[in-house]
């Protein structure tokens, strides 16, 4: 309970600062459903750089190694859109909830994308 209000207030927080500097996410949390076992699955976070000036992405932590971030390296001009992708290797069966920090140049905070789903074994109990 605490984790997810956490999760939700740095969402909260992530978005006031981004709203001010001119980034802009589709959508901050992707859910996948239920996926099988050993298959990985990615997911495209899009998003525009609304602001007056290049925006750059120091970096973008996964908050495990099942979880890779991908992002462009290059500066995110004014208009311009680009995509952070994120997959998860669903080598664990179970109910799963990754958070991705990604970390724009000159903001204090990082945004944060988040994925879940839950991974099956397609064996029948």
């Amino acid at each position: 309970m605490v984790k997810q209000f956490l999760t939700i207030l740095a969402v909260i927080l992530c978005t006031a600062v981004f709203g001010q500097t001119g980034i802009t996410f589709k959508e901050s949390n992707f859910k996948f459903g239920k996926i099988k076992q050993n298959k990985p699955v990615t997911h495209e976070f899009t998003f525009t750089n609304t602001g007056a000036k290049p925006v750059v992405i120091e970096f973008a932590n996964a908050e495990c190694g099942c979880t890779t971030p991908e992002y462009p390296k290059n500066a995110i001009l004014k208009g311009q859109s680009a995509k952070i992708k994120v997959t998860y290797d669903a080598a664990t069966p179970g109910v799963f909830k990754k958070n991705v920090n990604i970390k724009f140049a000159h903001e204090q905070l990082p945004t944060v994308l988040t994925i879940e789903g839950e991974v099956t074994t397609g064996q029948k109990g």
